[in-house]
């Protein structure tokens, strides 16, 4: 993958889409979004650590949307832009973490109920269908967390090499 090795310590325009680590916007439009869709779908009870998580799925999913456009404008010159750029994924990072964890909690709660359910033979495909839909959004929420995480470090060296 292309570095940066003109004058610039971020890329900006199309290099974006060839620059490590800005390649993982896209995922993390993608594995973000996906958290969001999969979590809204369903019911979002209980509405605590589930509101949680989607305003960090959503807060994540504007952000990154807003920092996609300010690098493909190129309004990311400026020589605070790196050390941003590695504060913001770092937040990222952190939030998408405890949303995940939250998740999995949930998650772990209703599979208990299917599990108990299922002995009693009371299992609505309702609970059926949002069990499945919060294991997908656990992955996909890791999976986010991950490709944030990876930014955040890289991003971190971009910085001290800026």
């Amino acid at each position: 993958m292309a570095s940066t090795t003109s004058g610039d310590a971020l890329p900006s325009g199309g290099r974006i889409f060839t620059s490590f680590p800005d390649i993982f916007f896209i995922p993390e439009f993608v594995f973000g979004g996906l958290v969001w869709i999969l979590v809204a779908s369903a019911k979002v009870d209980p509405a605590n650590p589930l509101g949680w998580v989607m305003f960090v799925s959503i807060f994540c999913f504007v952000m990154t949307t807003l920092w996609f456009f300010i690098f493909l404008c190129g309004g990311n010159q400026s020589s605070i832009w790196p050390a941003l750029d590695a504060g913001y994924h770092f937040v990222a990072v952190v939030f998408f973490l405890s949303a995940s964890v939250d998740l999995a909690y949930v998650t772990y709660g209703i599979g208990q109920g299917v599990k108990l359910a299922q002995v009693l033979a009371l299992l609505p495909a309702e609970l059926l269908k949002i069990y499945r839909l919060y294991i997908s959004a656990v992955v996909m929420s890791y999976v986010a967390t991950l490709l944030y995480f990876l930014h955040a470090i890289f991003s971190a060296i971009r910085w001290k090499r800026s």
